[in-house]
């Protein structure tokens, strides 16, 4: 293995805002590299391994004989991420398509049965990252090939056997698979769309109309973030900060499995995962107190105020659902506090990201409780935590009521039946989510505009950015062309079944939505990638389809699959193709593996879908559901293009009753202009390290989901990401996003186990007998409210 050498490294930048600090980097392809962080120099070795593995490495080391914190953009792309590549390796193996298809095909059947579930629970990455390894090395044994371990089983040495087993299962299949199957595992936001329809307006296209949507929706958002993947995927600086530890599990299992460093980082793995796995059992089984539990519920058991600061959760339908702010809550539950439970990930996400939203949600709590105690929207009709719409006595608001036969809106019925209100807690939710859009569009233009020009700019002088983006020069890139003739092809699909599937969306409605999302895609992508924050768009799109067309939920539900669901999929497919440069995946295997996963998702979601809704109609469209059945993520789908498509220019209006919302994206564009101004002012006082997006976000994070995580994941944030990453480095460099990785992947897999045994997902669910630590009633002993 060749040597990294640390020339100076005394010295280190300033902190780049709301992520690591920036060095300077320059890498090109030489006998000998150097990456520049100002006054540190970095000697890379043309066949270095990255030699991450080491125990002690000259790398590491500051002026004072100690490892140093990991701090910089090429902290992380050196010191965390192996730089070595065998690019022999194959890719294209019966062993990548079998298990790639395979699992393909049992993430989009999964994920599509969870979205109809009463819990949100979702088919996630590392999961399928674990079981492709465990598949990946039992084909290695049982295929035969020139690269089967047992004499008997190999054949001769040709193309054709090779491709069934060419060797041992290598990092390059393995993320090929991890890919493929996790780009079909996520349910596509037609989906909602088409059930929606189906449930609500009994409005059926065909099957060719209804898969041609679902594969142009998918596919439009590939083509638009190819297109944008020189400033988005290659700089240093796009480090995407959730991929840490899905990488460093790669390099782990594959990279290095001679030195003996790396055997006690697997073993360390495998002992994290199979403790956490046993453990889970506990909170989400057997005493689902330890999933949130308050010393202020438990002193006070019949406070209302009690229950609705520091309350948890509540038993309802079946389910466990919010109640309370979860104010110094602990929880034991690593599905709550992990990042697969909708954490932001405690031990990976950048500890100033983590600090403006734990900020954030402290005026949360304060506006929360302010806004309900004044009666501030009507708040006291209602539940204090609530995502339904309601009457102006506090019952549930038929949506449908003020449509007529065409579903539009009926200005006569409405006011028989009258406007809707939101509980207090989601109007702030809406206000908070609002004003992190605007946040989001001026924090980019003030702290990241430079960085984006400059990108370009090297990308098309040709100029090599990024270490990792120089290895994989040796592969073949994938054209600019082939994006193109993906997004014009999805566009060409979306134009034809807005019409032949009677969507309602006029042709100039389409390319607005996509217009849209091209101009926002760039805004959100770089937050993500920097800070680790993920801005949801989705209101804005909403907003503006409300303006454009209003009065059809069905044309405000079209618009926002166009504009909204582009920007995720871009999304997807821009942190994709980081993974694969870190990994050196060639481009042209990542391009295709994630064509063809979008592709047989989209179909296996369709059908799934209309499988569902045939069998549970009825219960889907209850509003309590059932314990195994729900249809709460389509009513909530429905009730945002009902609110926003017939009502939106009238709650919304600047006159009308919620005409704050809208307002918010304004108001949020000033945001992070006095931080930016106070840190060209005070350059040490680190003003740059308020995330703003963040910070807004966080004012209306606690109005929905289970609360009980937030307090645990902030004192984990400055464990990980404070104490350690500056007091332990080396621990921090070596174990830990390696232990984000086992305690997401280990109760994932348990998750996965108990829904199927005793969760529902059979069809039968098996209740754990009621004692101590899961009693009667609410779980954490609040108060019950609603």
């Amino acid at each position: 293995m060749a040597t990294i050498d640390v020339l100076e490294n005394d010295s280190h930048p300033q902190a780049n805002p709301g992520h690591l600090e920036r060095g300077n980097s320059s890498f090109d392809e030489k006998d000998s590299k150097f990456l520049k962080e100002d006054e540190v120099e970095v000697e890379v070795a043309p066949d270095d391994a990255g030699g991450i593995y080491e125990d002690v490495r000259i790398i590491d080391m500051g002026s004072d004989g100690k490892e140093r914190p990991i701090e910089t953009d090429i902290d992380v792309a050196t010191r965390l991420i192996s730089l070595e590549d065998d690019p022999t390796l194959p890719c294209w193996t019966f062993r990548m398509w079998f298990l790639g298809l395979g699992l393909s095909c049992f993430g989009a059947v999964l994920g599509q049965i969870f979205y109809f579930r009463p819990q949100t629970i979702f088919v996630s990455q590392l999961f399928l990252q674990i079981i492709a390894y465990i598949f990946g090395v039992g084909l290695e044994t049982l295929l035969p090939g020139p690269g089967n371990p047992f004499p008997n089983m190999q054949m001769k040495n040709n193309a054709f056997w090779r491709f069934f087993n060419p060797g041992p299962f290598n990092l390059k299949e393995h993320v090929a698979i991890t890919i493929l199957s996790t780009t079909a595992a996520e349910s596509a936001l037609a989906i909602s769309v088409f059930a929606a329809d189906e449930l609500y307006y009994n409005i059926q296209p065909n099957i060719a109309v209804g898969i041609f949507t679902l594969i142009g929706s998918q596919l439009i958002g590939y083509g638009l973030g190819g297109m944008m993947r020189a400033f988005l995927v290659y700089p240093t600086y796009i480090v995407y900060p959730s991929l840490l530890p899905t990488v460093q599990l790669f390099d782990a299992l594959h990279r290095g499995k001679k030195i003996f460093m790396q055997k006690k980082r697997v073993k360390f793995f495998w002992g994290v995962f199979v403790a956490i796995f046993i453990w889970e059992w506990f909170p989400e089984y057997i005493a689902p107190l330890l999933t949130g539990f308050s010393i202020f519920c438990l002193a006070a058991q019949n406070s209302p105020w009690v229950s609705r600061i520091f309350g948890l959760m509540a038993r309802t339908g079946g389910a466990a659902g919010n109640e309370g702010l979860g104010m110094f809550a602990l929880s034991l539950d690593w599905n709550y506090v992990g990042s697969g439970g909708g954490s932001l990930g405690a031990l990976f996400t950048p500890f100033s990201t983590q600090i403006s939203l734990y900020i954030g949600v402290l005026f949360c709590i304060i506006s929360s409780c302010v806004a309900y105690a004044r009666n501030t929207w009507n708040a006291k009709t209602f539940p204090f935590l609530s995502q339904a719409l309601f009457t102006d006595t506090g019952d549930d608001y038929d949506q449908l009521a003020i449509l007529d036969d065409n579903f539009r809106f009926d200005p006569s019925k409405l006011e028989a039946q009258g406007l809707p209100w939101f509980a207090s807690a989601q109007v702030l939710f809406k206000i908070s989510s609002n004003l992190s859009i605007g946040a989001t569009i001026m924090h980019v233009i003030l702290w990241y505009g430079k960085d984006i020009k400059q990108a370009i700019a090297q990308y098309r002088r040709g100029e090599t950015q990024d270490p990792h983006y120089a290895k994989m020069k040796v592969y073949k890139e994938v054209p600019m062309w082939w994006y193109a003739v993906v997004f014009l092809a999805s566009f060409a699909m979306a134009m034809a079944t807005i019409y032949t599937g009677h969507a309602a969306l006029p042709w100039w409605g389409l390319i607005l939505s996509i217009f849209f999302a091209t101009i926002f895609l760039p805004f959100t992508a770089l937050v993500y990638a920097i800070t680790g924050f993920n801005p949801d768009i989705q209101s804005l799109i909403q907003i503006l389809g409300a303006a454009l067309m209003p009065g059809s939920p069905q044309t405000n539900m079209y618009f926002t699959l166009y504009g909204y669901n582009t920007v995720l999929q871009a999304r997807g497919l821009i942190r994709d193709l980081k993974m694969g440069q870190y990994t050196k995946l060639p481009p042209r295997v990542t391009f295709v593996v994630q064509s063809v996963g979008a592709v047989v998702g989209g179909l296996l979601n369709y059908v799934i879908m209309k499988v569902i809704i045939s069998a549970h109609r009825e219960i889907l469209l209850d509003v309590q559901g059932s314990n195994v059945w729900s249809g709460q993520q389509v009513q909530t789908f429905n009730s945002d293009a009902v609110t926003w498509g017939a009502l939106g220019n009238i709650i919304y209006a600047p006159s009308g009753r919620y005409g704050i919302i809208p307002l918010s994206i304004l108001i949020g564009l000033a945001v992070p202009i006095p931080f930016w101004i106070l840190h060209r002012l005070y350059p040490h006082m680190h003003f740059n390290g308020v995330i703003t997006p963040m910070l807004t976000y966080g004012l209306g994070y606690l109005s929905v989901g289970i609360n009980s995580s937030v307090f645990t994941t902030f004192c984990l944030a400055v464990f990980s990401q404070y104490y350690l990453r500056k007091y332990r480095p080396k621990w921090f460099r070596k174990y830990n996003f390696l232990m984000s990785a086992a305690l997401d992947g280990g109760t994932q897999v348990m998750v996965f186990v108990y829904t199927f045994a005793v969760g529902g997902g059979s069809g039968t669910v098996v209740n754990f007998p009621q004692w101590a630590l899961n009693p009667v009633g609410n779980p954490d002993y609040c108060k019950r409210l609603t």
